[in-house]
């Protein structure tokens, strides 16, 4: 049976654990063809990013060409775009129709606090890139910084609710905030996820796993859902087989020990 095309949009991740590198693995567990198109090279392993050396925009571009002039590419995952040449970029091929099934995962800062989105990149996101994407996918932190709240003021999942509206009249037709960070709710052990369209809302309660080795978590969630967008699932379905793909990775790595810091999450100990 021939696999379909998914393209990620991404950074790489020299320890394997993020970025483009997560992207392709999680393709893979899908039964997807991975292509990519490379924005920056990051020195990083488990302890944390130590240096970043972004791409040109025009060269993102031309990666992003050469892959749809010859592969029907039936949806497309951003990750690390860097700086706001490089969203507006992307911005401008999906307005020309090019990145079909668009799941954005505005990556502005690392677990381990490095940022890596440039200024002016949070605005690109809100004007250049969020209106011509089906799912936008921020974590906790991502959400506040876009919405220019506080982080310490979300303390509810009205407060969460309240993002993702803001997030969502930024012209996106879904908003999925990652509730891995979500700490402040009466049960630590849960990590809530809301899904908003402007139709329905949806709280994925799913259980906090207890490991160390988390690193790729958002980038993996998001490239699974563009995943099941390529495989014609809608959005509430592959979001839904995108969170249980995590979960187990996530299980599947509690007892590894990979570097010295966060470790991996398990890509390969899933199946549908």
């Amino acid at each position: 049976m021939q696999p379909v095309t998914a393209l990620s949009i991404a950074g790489s991740d020299s320890g394997g654990g993020a970025g483009i590198q997560a992207d392709i693995k999680t393709f893979h567990a899908f039964g997807v063809h991975a292509t990519t198109a490379l924005t920056a090279i990051t020195a990083q392993n488990t302890m944390g990013v130590f240096a970043v050396k972004t791409l040109d925009a025009e060269f993102v571009e031309a990666q992003v060409r050469a892959v749809v002039d010859d592969f029907d590419v039936k949806a497309t995952k951003t990750g690390m775009l860097a700086e706001a040449a490089i969203v507006e970029r992307v911005g401008a091929l999906a307005k020309e129709g090019l990145l079909p099934h668009l799941v954005v995962d505005p990556v502005l800062v690392s677990t381990s606090g490095h940022v890596l989105m440039a200024e002016g990149g949070v605005e690109a996101y809100q004007y250049a890139l969020f209106p011509f994407a089906e799912v936008v996918t921020p974590n906790l932190h991502e959400a506040a910084v876009l919405c220019g709240v506080d982080v310490r003021d979300v303390k509810s999942l009205d407060d969460l609710d309240a993002l993702a509206r803001t997030i969502l009249a930024m012209g996106c037709a879904f908003v999925l905030i990652k509730g891995g960070h979500f700490v402040d709710v009466p049960d630590t052990h849960r990590a809530p996820d809301l899904l908003l369209s402007r139709d329905d809302l949806v709280v994925f309660d799913t259980p906090r796993i207890d490991t160390q080795n988390d690193h790729g978590t958002g980038c993996s969630l998001s490239s699974a859902i563009a995943a099941g967008l390529s495989l014609n699932r809608n959005v509430l379905d592959a979001t839904r087989d995108a969170k249980s793909f995590v979960l187990a990775a996530l299980e599947g790595a509690s007892t590894w020990r990979l570097g010295e810091g966060r470790g991996p999450i398990d890509h390969l100990g899933w199946s549908e």
